[in-house]
């Protein structure tokens, strides 16, 4: 972590808040009744029926991942910020909890929306929005969709859910299509970097305030003043291989982003404060603690970008312990 951690104490790399993707030189069509060069050819990147296939077989091994408290149920449906996220909080509960998670209810979706584009190349990716049993859909303030982001690193690759995003039904905006109904991507951008730059030093691209812009840099700034304690933070972009960032074109001419990025929190006490990391932290943990023990969260973010001007606006983020390191 530059500036803050030594490099031996680890660098790159949600609950609330590795591995590169390959460019393939062929690829099938969706029929996969012609061969042709997939870095040129314009393409639907799945089918209907491969995209519920894809939620669906996700969706069985998250629950049974969930009940187990296993990570390696559904390592295999897993990728990128999401799938960091998923797997290290299944860690820590799993050392809070030995018996594992029986009693978790499962994840059920209904009313999905598959939303499609069509591209060129590897890796190709799709949309699921999704209603499931994890909110209240005749309370507006409990009423949520779950957006699952799907990629595919190549031809003979499985989906994995790479991103989530969860937002109120009326926060989604509407996309532009083309003349046969596939949503449009958009460029995302250099996002997480500017957000890595803006949390350190509030500069960068303009970022609507809120809970994750401004709220988030006041929170710091107050937790830094613990008696007893050192807070110091730092924030890295995520942005290649499994990590890279997506979006989808809007009708207004804006754009609906995924990006992820990385965030590290050093604590160091006093001589006269007992260190002890969080419990959530101790299967995670690597190195002794003496005085001190570094945090690493991943976060999966979801803002909304406006086609000119404006400031760009956080939709939802989700956040996860995914590294501790003592010193």
């Amino acid at each position: 972590m530059r500036g803050l951690l030594r490099r031996g104490e680890r660098g790159p790399y949600p609950v609330r808040a590795r591995g590169g993707l390959l460019a393939l030189a062929l690829a099938l069509t969706a029929t996969g009744c012609v061969t042709v060069h997939g870095e040129t050819a314009l393409v639907p990147t799945a089918t209907r029926g491969e995209a519920a296939t894809a939620l669906k077989r996700f969706r069985s091994a998250y629950n049974e991942a969930a009940r187990d408290l296993d990570p390696a149920k559904d390592a295999a449906v897993l990728a990128g910020p999401f799938g960091a996220i998923t797997q290290d909080t299944l860690r820590s509960r799993k050392a809070e909890n030995p018996a594992g998670g029986a009693g978790a209810s499962p994840l059920e979706v209904s009313d999905v929306r598959y939303l499609i584009p069509r591209q060129r190349g590897w890796p190709r990716w799709f949309v699921a929005d999704t209603d499931t049993n994890r909110d209240v859909d005749d309370d507006p303030a409990r009423d949520t969709r779950w957006l699952f982001l799907f990629t595919r690193s190549g031809p003979k690759a499985d989906w994995r859910a790479t991103y989530l995003a969860i937002l109120a039904p009326g926060r989604i905006p509407k996309f532009r299509t083309d003349g046969d109904g596939y949503v449009v991507p958009a460029t995302p951008g250099a996002l997480s970097r500017a957000y890595a730059t803006y949390l350190q030093d509030g500069k960068g691209e303009r970022f609507a305030p809120g809970q994750h812009t401004t709220g988030w840099r006041e929170q710091r700034a107050k937790n830094a003043e613990r008696p007893g304690w050192t807070i110091q933070w730092a924030d890295e972009p995520a942005d290649s291989g499994a990590f890279r960032p997506y979006a989808l074109r809007t009708a207004d001419g804006g754009s609906l982003a995924f990006f992820a990025s990385r965030h590290y929190e050093r604590r160091t006490g006093a001589q006269n404060v007992a260190v002890t990391p969080p419990l959530a932290a101790k299967p995670l943990l690597k190195g002794r603690v003496d005085r001190s023990y570094t945090l690493e969260y991943t976060s999966n973010e979801t803002v909304t970008v406006p086609k000119s001007g404006g400031p760009v606006v956080f939709l939802n983020r989700l956040q996860g312990l995914t590294g501790a390191e003592g010193s």
